[in-house]
């Protein structure tokens, strides 16, 4: 393994461990704005650590994978929020 590939990995494992804390704020959330941010985080987390390994193990097919998972990401972000305005709650 190279330096950079031990770098990627790494930053991996870090950005790994900080969705824990999204995770914990969707889960325990007091307020919906809180779960529907920590949602987007862990997903954009999800998203980044899809990429670096991409990166570390050189397969640049999974960068599509990283790509179509981002804009499930933003689906998610808009149809939750319409959801909530049509239901006459304030996000």
């Amino acid at each position: 393994m190279t330096l950079t590939m031990d770098i990627l990995l790494v930053t991996a494992a870090a950005f790994t461990v900080a969705s824990l804390g999204g995770l914990y704020r969707v889960v325990r959330g007091p307020t919906m704005p809180d779960r529907v941010i920590a949602v987007n985080v862990v997903g954009s987390n999800v998203v980044i650590v899809i990429a670096l390994l991409a990166a570390a193990i050189g397969e640049p097919g999974a960068l599509d994978i990283a790509l179509v998972y981002a804009l499930l990401n933003f689906l998610l972000s808009i149809s939750i929020s319409k959801f909530t305005v049509e239901r006459g709650g304030v996000l």
